[in-house]
């Protein structure tokens, strides 16, 4: 496992869709400039609420599930590892030996029916 990247912390950018801007969210139509500092300030207000109740989420819970998703990873491993596994493989080892059975089988049934219509048709021969 390689370090972290604690500048670019999606680095495989699973969550671009929570990118959300201020200009996402909220518009004002065009010519509406009389409210400027109303603007300038709701801009900054979104943004530093936005930013503090992630911080604040992140810190209370974070670490919490942090450790439950790490513990959800483990447990669906050793269940692949300890049971899925072994069940495929027993399931591969039983349907081989049903397919070689049934091979047999229809071996058995159909080749003498293969092999009569092939000699009846043989017997037809095209015309010169």
């Amino acid at each position: 496992m390689g370090e972290f990247d604690l500048v670019n912390r999606d680095p495989n950018n699973i969550n671009d869709h929570l990118k959300v801007m201020f200009e996402d969210v909220l518009a004002e139509p065009e010519g509406a400039h009389s409210m400027d500092c109303v603007w300038t300030n709701s801009y900054k207000c979104f943004n530093f609420w936005k930013n503090i109740c992630y911080m604040l989420h992140t810190l209370c819970c974070g670490i919490c599930i942090a450790a439950e998703w790490g513990c959800e990873f483990a447990y669906i491993s050793f269940v692949h590892i300890w049971f899925i596994t072994p069940c495929f493989k027993v399931l591969e080892l039983n349907c081989g030996c049903c397919q070689k059975l049934y091979g047999m089988c229809v071996h058995c049934c159909l080749d003498p029916c293969c092999e009569a219509c092939g000699l009846l048709f043989a017997a037809f021969k095209k015309e010169e």
